[in-house]
């Protein structure tokens, strides 16, 4: 005799009221990045020759489905390959380029995707310029040639030379990263936290005696599992603290041993993450007496299929190859869900994440897939990404859901919804964003309303199948989309009463 089945369970609740709030929404939290890593940029955004390739040689496919994914600050060029990069390398006439050696990813860089195509791909899609600078093998000097190359008016060597290269506007970027994982083994030029603490100081000084308005971002851990968590960001920031304005937070996860329960769980680390972080920031300003509050970039986040031998290849097959295929993880529906999870996480938290870049925007880990001279298109990650930065503008609402749990291996008992709101302070239109972690059963949620003047329900949209596996490969491009949900979705009496999808991540907008 079968067992019966689970029992439904209970409603999960919260109450939203616009004088409970977090924070407001920095449009940057929708950042993401580009870094000179197997497809990213060749193949990826940049391919000239391609059928739908503009005449600077960049994918207007590509560019198409990037705007529409809503992406707003980018990250350039690394990533580890930042630390081991001559910006010199890729400007000028790209027939006088010289071709690398890429140490970080073991490839073949040719250098004829460089800043000033990395600046006219972002005038393109409508992004905001986020610039690492090399503290591996270089440093101070590096990085205020860089500086002056990019953003002076003119009338010195460097800005004289880039309106030589044909840009005689600056490109004003304002965000600059000093440097990227200097804590990691694997990194080139890998530092311990005194070293590099004062490196970033002395870097940061430098950049500010040209330009005091840029926002600068020191490197944090490379992961709360890092050996030094904590000790780093504390012996850094001692360094660095009136100098910089953020500090960077990495995190990647993926369902490792069968582990559904705890993948489906993986924001409980991100929120941790962030709020620990947040607490050593303000240890640090505290010892330091500082008024001055340091904010997070967290500048790299996604799931990452590092232990799958085709994910986690960090030697190409082919040694020093131009272009490989490398982390080219194809998306499924559990994915997604984990996904818009960590974008609940980091607008939850939006009172300090000012920040945030999924990594990576195409090919590699990334929302957008390409085949070289065939199609584009979109991976399941790709629509909470979309729908967040298009529905997540505003002001966060402070959201204590009261919701049945569930047992994870790694994290405990966890809550069975994820959730947050946002709510457009010129319209007043609320959106909640919602993730049932329940694998096998819908779950009831009701949302009380107070004050917030709201009576309609705009749209349910639901990312959810009944096969967690389902993906869009070249082939079936279009197999995952969001779809409407089943009638049922109300708001009467001043509360919202819908049923989430088993494995499902949920748009709610209300006006």
């Amino acid at each position: 005799m079968s067992a019966p089945p689970p029992a439904s369970p209970a409603a999960a609740r919260f109450v939203l009221d616009p004088d409970f709030t977090v924070g407001p929404v920095d449009p940057r939290l929708f950042g993401s990045f580009v870094e000179h890593l197997g497809r990213c940029v060749y193949t990826g955004i940049y391919e000239p020759g391609h059928p739908s390739a503009d005449d600077r040689g960049l994918r207007t496919d590509v560019l198409e489905l990037i705007r529409e994914l809503g992406v707003t600050a980018i990250r350039y060029p690394g990533g580890n390959f930042v630390s081991g990069y001559r910006w010199e390398d890729g400007v000028g006439p790209k027939d006088k380029r010289p071709r690398r050696l890429d140490l970080a990813w073991r490839s073949t860089e040719s250098n004829q995707f460089g800043l000033a195509e990395f600046m006219d791909f972002l005038r393109k899609v409508g992004g905001e310029p986020m610039m690492a600078v090399n503290l591996g093998t270089r440093g101070v000097e590096d990085a205020v040639r860089l500086l002056e190359y990019a953003n002076h008016p003119g009338g010195t060597e460097l800005s004289d030379l880039r309106a030589a290269h044909g840009d005689r506007d600056p490109y004003g970027v304002r965000l600059w990263c000093l440097g990227n994982e200097m804590d990691g083994f694997w990194q080139i030029g890998h530092k311990s936290a005194e070293e590099y603490g004062a490196l970033a100081t002395a870097t940061a000084r430098a950049m500010r005696m040209i330009d005091p308005g840029l926002e600068l971002v020191a490197c944090g851990s490379s992961g709360q599992s890092m050996p030094t968590f904590a000790a780093w960001e504390s012996t850094v920031l001692q360094h660095c603290y009136e100098e910089v304005d953020h500090i960077s937070m990495h995190a990647y996860y993926e369902e490792l041993d069968g582990d559904r329960d705890s993948f489906l769980a993986s924001a409980v680390d991100t929120e941790s993450f962030i709020e620990n972080v947040v607490a050593t920031c303000d240890h640090v300003g505290a010892r330091l007496k500082s008024k001055k509050r340091i904010n997070i970039s967290f500048d790299e986040w996604n799931v990452w299929y590092m232990n799958n031998p085709e994910s986690s290849v960090m030697v190409p097959p082919e040694d020093w190859a131009e272009a490989p295929r490398l982390l080219e993880d194809n998306y499924s529906v559990t994915d997604a869900v984990v996904f818009g999870s960590l974008l609940i996480a980091l607008l939850r938290h939006a009172d300090r994440v000012k920040v945030a870049c999924l990594a990576q925007l195409v090919n590699v880990i990334a929302p957008i897939l390409t085949e070289p001279g065939g199609p584009a298109w979109r991976q399941t990650t790709f629509f909470p990404f979309a729908q967040a930065s298009r529905y997540g503008r505003g002001t966060v609402l402070d959201v204590r859901p009261e919701s049945p749990l569930y047992r994870t291996g790694k994290y405990g008992e966890v809550p069975l919804l994820h959730a947050t709101a946002v709510r457009d302070e010129d319209s007043g239109a609320v959106t909640v964003f919602a993730v049932n972690r329940g694998q096998h059963q819908p779950l009831p949620l009701e949302v009380t309303l107070r004050g917030l003047g709201l009576g309609e329900v705009v749209e349910h949209s639901v990312l959810a199948d009944a096969d967690p596996e389902a993906r869009n490969t070249l082939r079936e491009p279009e197999r995952v989309r969001p779809h409407a949900a089943a009638p049922g979705t109300v708001l009467t009496g001043g509360v919202l009463r819908a049923t989430l999808e088993p494995l499902s991540w949920n748009v709610i907008r209300l006006r």
